[in-house]
């Protein structure tokens, strides 16, 4: 009887394993539906706060999610037809800048090589060829352009998942009314969740616009674009904001040469270092960081499980889960193997303080 107790967790393990497995698969042939479901549910984390703070100013809930959904069919509107007009310029535009930077490519290797560093091009074309950026970029633009198509259905989920958010602490009382613990768990780390989501969409806005105004003084052609790819981009911490700088610097140097290029190229340097290093984390406070190694294994399983889009959703999603996985003791510990090198050695907190000072 003992042997078969010392089996029974490796049996678990294995079991859970296999599960997660069949639910990821199902997940990604499900793709075409869970995507805007759980692009949904990420807008309404962002609408859910103008939407109280118009309840707080006696506007009933129904009326304050019909003008918050109205106000922001208005923005997406008027956004995507000032993008759009870009983005489909952009895409005229590709083989003319890929014809180009391979024309740059080829004077740099020739450069080089005046200074006696003799590289092969057919082998350094084989593995990176400029040009190929370009189109890298227009692939992730229409993954993301996808999502108009289902912009209605998007918004329709949007509206019930706000609507539902004044009786889910009903709710909640009602499922877990003899288990305060639960029912304290679950509020924190749906409030904790809210305000990262709310914090990162503010820092993200500003890094776009940011991005933008630079751009437009500088005359790099589709500024517009580019600052729309930098908020997008900046959900994916470290490796997000150096995906957004790329076609930006590579299109300043098709432009206007290298010293232009390199300026550019410190622009986006100084606006991710000034919001992403000191900016947000003073607002997001500490508890809410992830590993560099969950980061990139996260872009690898949400990338193929829901396409170019779970580029974007795939470090909101582990936050939540991490989240999730803070306000149990039980599971505390694989929040905190989760986190940063540098939250190891600090006792685990729970989740409901994301927003508290260093």
């Amino acid at each position: 009887m003992a042997e078969e107790k010392q089996g029974a967790p490796p049996t678990q393990i294995l079991v859970s394993c296999a599960a997660l497995v069949i639910i990821i698969a199902g997940i990604q042939a499900a793709s075409a539906i869970v995507t805007p479901v759980l692009v949904a549910i990420f807008l309404g984390a962002i609408l859910e706060s103008p939407v109280v703070w118009l309840e707080r100013r006696r506007v009933p809930r129904g009326i304050a999610v019909l003008l918050v959904v109205l106000a922001t069919v208005g923005v997406m509107a008027g956004l995507g037809a000032v993008v759009g007009a870009s983005t489909g310029r952009f895409f005229s535009a590709i083989p003319l800048y890929q014809e180009r930077l391979d024309q740059q490519f080829t004077q740099l290797l020739t450069w080089l090589q005046g200074y006696g560093l003799n590289l092969s091009r057919d082998a350094i074309r084989t593995g990176m060829e400029p040009g190929r950026a370009m189109q890298v970029i227009g692939g992730l633009l229409t993954g993301l352009g996808g999502l108009v198509s289902n912009g209605v259905l998007i918004l329709l989920i949007v509206a019930f998942i706000l609507l539902e958010g004044e009786s889910l602490a009903s709710k909640l009382r009602s499922a877990f009314g003899q288990r305060p613990g639960v029912q304290e768990q679950l509020r924190r780390f749906i409030d904790s969740f809210k305000v990262y989501v709310a914090i990162k969409t503010l820092i993200s806005l500003a890094t776009g616009l940011l991005v933008w105004a630079m751009l437009k003084v500088l005359g790099v052609d589709f500024a517009s674009v580019w600052g729309l790819l930098a908020f997008v981009l900046n959900y994916i911490p470290n490796i997000g904001s150096i995906l957004a700088a790329v076609p930006a610097v590579l299109l300043a140097w098709v432009q206007f040469g290298s010293a232009k290029a390199l300026v550019v190229a410190i622009g986006y340097l100084v606006v991710n270092n000034v919001l992403g290093v000191v900016i947000e984390p003073r607002l997001m406070g500490r508890g809410v960081g992830l590993s560099p190694l969950i980061v990139f294994l996260s872009l690898i399983l949400w990338a193929w499980v829901l396409g170019p889009v779970g580029l974007v959703l795939a470090v909101p999603l582990m936050v939540g889960l991490k989240l999730a996985l803070e306000v149990s003791h039980s599971t505390r510990w694989l929040a905190i193997l989760m986190g940063p090198a540098t939250d190891a050695g600090v006792p685990a907190r729970g989740a409901g303080d994301p927003g508290s000072r260093d």
